[in-house]
């Protein structure tokens, strides 16, 4: 191959370490005829062979490599091996055929996204590389996976910065606008054409099953004890209340809990299934609440769920403000012949899973002040003992930050906060040493106990 870019002496070793991009200022000269989109060898300054790329002159990442043998071809067979070894991977760690398949540069295949819901797979070109063999990658997906439908949601700003224009629609087969998918062993529907990104986030599919232990062992809080059934034998319990009345709710060992950002439902329905009393399931967009409502009812819970469309940030003020106010009025320093203005709810469980408040590094600041003001809010509605649960999908945001960020709301909360868990992305999205990149979501359980009654 006649193709070169001859990087500067001065750049930092990022290649070395695993990082897939060069960018536009680490190139000292170009040799070759290059069209956009062709291969491209990367070598050093010295001409030193270090890895295979492809070219996109219109954008800063100007290389994306995709091997550190020479490649001479990338086409179908290149896209079918490739394949092959995601779907091995997915097989040996992942559970569900309803995954992440394919994840850009941390399977070797920068500009690429594949999600597969069902019967259908929904791809994402990012990349000026990867569009221009659009063909080839729909000819070995299908090859591959055998799917019964391939549909593209390229309908992500980020093209633009490849010099190309966004695009959705059918690339192959018989593609149902809405997709029912399995998760931990609960059903619900995707929107693959209307939905946020692919359709749905899998990257938080363990991290929903994580939540398991904090669904039960509420009961005692009510006053509801196991006791020994009158005239059994074989050591026969039954749950009895404060007045010594049997309690036949059978969710009656379950915790509160409240869903905000709930997109299409799961926490909810994962809080559910692990037998929560009670969940509040809340988002902003009355099409997402829509959704989650079916997928609820999908699923039998409906009897446990409220749902509520409005601004989290809103929400989480308002009732917190209503405690303050009823502290007012318990301690003699407001009027009590004035109404109540607010309501002034709690739960035992507040999952907090908002979308990226910072997406470029600029917007860090800003982020900080929303991860905290969210975070605080929802502390304040945790009843004492309970769990926050919160999480950052801000790549900006880093994990260091993110925790400074969540001590700074406990602070001023009065609250002790005691890590139970500490997660990221699920299986399905693994991330490569040295592509900061990827190490995008955050993932937090937090135990909420009161300064004043440790």
């Amino acid at each position: 191959m006649d193709n070169r870019v001859l990087l500067n002496k001065s750049r930092k070793k990022r290649i070395e370490n695993g990082h897939p991009w060069v960018f536009a200022s680490e190139i000292g000269a170009v040799e070759g005829n290059l069209a956009p989109g062709d291969l491209v060898q990367v070598v050093s300054h010295q001409g030193r062979y270090m890895a295979t790329g492809y070219w996109n002159p219109a954008s800063q990442i100007a290389v994306r490599i995709v091997s550190y043998e020479p490649l001479e071809e990338m086409g179908r067979a290149f896209f079918m091996n490739r394949f092959w070894h995601c779907l091995a991977y997915r097989n040996r760690f992942v559970k569900s055929a309803d995954c992440r398949l394919v994840y850009g540069e941390a399977d070797f295949l920068p500009g690429l996204t594949v999600d597969r819901f069902g019967e259908v797979l929904v791809v994402q070109l990012l990349t000026l590389g990867m569009d221009v063999r659009r063909d080839d990658i729909v000819s070995a997906l299908v090859e591959v996976f055998r799917p019964q439908g391939i549909y593209e949601r390229s309908d992500v700003g980020v093209r633009k910065l490849e010099g190309l224009e966004e695009r959705t629609g059918v690339l192959y087969g018989d593609c149902p606008a809405i997709v029912e998918i399995e998760e931990n062993g609960l059903k619900m529907e995707v929107d693959i054409v209307n939905g946020q990104k692919t359709g749905y986030f899998f990257d938080q599919r363990e991290n929903r099953a994580a939540i398991a232990p904090l669904m039960t062992g509420w009961g005692e809080r009510s006053g509801i004890t196991l006791q020994a059934q009158p005239g059994e034998e074989g050591g026969s319990f039954v749950p009895v209340n404060r007045n010594g009345k049997v309690v036949t709710f059978p969710y009656w060992d379950g915790a509160t809990v409240l869903e905000c950002f709930a997109h299409t439902g799961s926490f909810t329905l994962h809080a559910c299934q692990y037998g929560a009393k009670r969940v509040t399931c809340l988002d902003v967009s009355q099409h997402a609440i829509e959704t989650a409502r079916r997928n609820v009812e999908r699923n039998g819970f409906t009897d446990r769920v409220e749902f509520v469309v409005a601004d989290a940030f809103d929400y989480l003020r308002s009732q917190a403000k209503g405690h303050e106010e009823r502290k007012l009025r318990a301690s003699g320093e407001t009027d009590t012949s004035k109404k109540l203005e607010q309501e002034a709810r709690s739960w035992d469980v507040v999952i907090l899973d908002p979308p990226a408040f910072a997406k470029t590094k600029n917007a860090v600041t800003g982020a900080c002040r929303g991860y905290k003001d969210i975070n605080l809010q929802g502390l304040k509605l945790v009843n004492e003992g309970g769990y926050l649960v919160t999480a950052s999908c801000s790549y900006h945001m880093k994990p260091e930050l993110f925790l400074e960020t969540i001590q700074e709301a406990a602070r001023d909360a009065g609250k002790l906060l005691r890590l139970v868990e500490w997660r990221a992305a699920g299986k399905d999205h693994p991330q490569l040493l040295g592509v900061p990149e990827g190490h995008y979501l955050k993932f937090a359980i937090f135990e909420v106990r009161s300064k004043d009654v440790i």
